[in-house]
C-alpha cells in the first residue's frame, strides 16, 4: 500500500514549481492576452513617425475646427484700417505673426481657415473614392469573368491619363453641363471640385482591392464560408474587406493628401475652387504665393507651402502606421 506521506498534494506540487522555475520564471507565465485591438493600436504607437505625425494632426485639427477662437483675425478682417497705417505686405511681426497679404489680411488667420477647407477637400473626396474603389474592386476579384474585365478596362482607361490632366479637362467638358453643375454645384464651388477628385481618383484603390480580393478568395476560410451557405454579400463585407483593411487604410490616406495637393495644383493655374467671401482654402493661399515669390513676400510662400508639406508628410506617415498596424507580422519583431 502506498503510503498517503509520500503522495505529493497540490500545495507541494506548487512548491516544487517555485523551486524548479524560480519566483521570475512563475511570473513570466501570467501573460496578459491582447486583444486584435489592442495588438494594432500597440504596433500604431510603435511607429515613431506616425505617432509624432498623430500627435501634429491632432493639434491642427483642434487649431481649425475651432477657427474662430484660435485665429487671431476674422477671415476678411484687416490687421488695421487703412486710416491706421499701411497694413499691405507687412513682414511677419508681434501685429502679424506670419504677416499679410496684399489687403492687409493676417496669413496667420487666413492659414487656419484655409488648412480647415483643404482638409474638408481632402476627406471628402479621399472617402467617396475609397468607397467606390473599394465596392468596384471587390465585386470585380470575387465575380470575375466578364464583369472583372470590364472594370479592369474602364479602370486602365483612367489610368491611361495623368490625373491632373484628366481633371482639368474634365473640369472644362463637365462644367458646361447643366444637369451636372444643377447636382454638384458650379464650375468654382468646392462640391464640383470634390465630385471631380471623387470621380479620378478611385481606379488606383480599385486595382489595390481586386488583387486583395483575388488572393484571398480563394484561401480555406472562404471555401468554409462558402460551405456554410454564405453569399457573396456576406462574404466580402464578413470576410475580405477586413483582411483589406490595411491597403485600404493606406489608400485613404494618400487620397487624402492627393486631393490636398491636387486642389492646390489646380488653384495655382486659377482653377481652384472659390469658396467664397468667408471662407479660403490651402489653395487660394498657394495661388497668392505665386505673386509673392515675385515681389520678394517671402512669408506668403513660406509659410503656405510649408503647411502643405507639413501635412503631406503627416498624413503619409500616418498612413505607414496604419499598414503597420494592421499587418500581425510585425508581432514577431521586437
Amino acid at each position: 500500500m502506498t503510503d498517503a506521506n509520500s503522495t505529493p498534494n497540490a500545495r507541494d506540487a506548487s512548491l516544487v514549481v517555485d523551486t524548479e522555475l524560480g519566483v521570475d520564471d512563475v511570473e513570466a507565465l501570467n501573460v496578459a492576452t491582447l486583444t486584435p485591438l489592442q495588438m494594432a493600436w500597440r504596433r500604431y504607437w510603435r511607429h515613431k513617425a506616425a505617432a509624432v505625425s498623430t500627435v501634429i494632426m491632432a493639434f491642427l485639427l483642434i487649431v481649425v475646427l475651432f477657427a474662430p477662437l484660435t485665429a487671431r483675425y476674422g477671415i476678411n478682417e484687416q490687421v488695421l484700417k487703412i486710416e491706421e497705417g499701411n497694413n499691405i505686405f507687412l513682414s511677419p511681426r508681434k501685429l502679424a505673426w506670419f504677416g499679410t497679404d496684399d489687403i492687409g489680411h493676417d496669413m496667420y488667420s487666413r492659414l487656419i481657415w484655409g488648412i480647415r477647407t483643404s482638409l474638408f477637400i481632402g476627406v471628402v473626396s479621399a472617402i467617396l473614392s475609397v468607397v467606390i474603389g473599394t465596392a468596384a474592386g471587390a465585386l470585380a476579384g470575387l465575380y470575375g469573368g466578364w464583369f472583372d474585365d470590364l472594370m479592369m478596362r474602364v479602370t486602365d482607361i483612367f489610368l491611361a491619363f495623368p490625373f491632373f490632366v484628366a481633371v482639368v479637362v474634365a473640369r472644362a467638358a463637365l462644367g458646361n453641363i447643366k444637369w451636372i453643375t444643377d447636382i454638384v454645384g458650379e464650375i468654382s464651388s468646392i462640391k464640383f471640385i470634390i465630385f471631380l477628385f471623387a470621380l479620378f481618383g478611385w481606379m488606383g484603390v480599385a486595382r489595390l482591392v481586386r488583387g486583395q480580393v483575388l488572393a484571398l478568395k480563394e484561401r480555406e476560410f472562404i471555401e468554409a464560408a462558402r460551405a456554410v451557405g454564405a453569399g457573396n454579400p456576406r462574404i466580402i463585407v464578413t470576410h475580405l474587406l477586413p483582411n483589406s483593411i490595411g491597403p485600404i487604410l493606406v489608400a485613404l490616406t494618400l487620397s487624402v493628401i492627393g486631393a490636398i495637393v491636387a486642389e492646390s495644383t489646380l488653384a495655382f493655374f486659377g482653377l481652384g475652387p472659390q469658396p467664397g467671401a468667408d471662407s479660403t482654402s490651402l489653395g487660394k493661399l498657394v495661388e497668392l504665393s505665386r505673386e509673392g515669390a515675385k515681389q520678394g513676400n517671402w512669408w506668403l510662400v513660406v509659410f503656405p507651402c510649408g503647411a502643405l508639406v507639413l501635412l503631406a508628410i503627416c498624413i503619409n506617415f500616418i498612413g505607414d502606421g496604419l499598414r503597420d498596424a494592421v499587418d500581425a507580422k510585425l508581432d514577431s519583431v521586437k
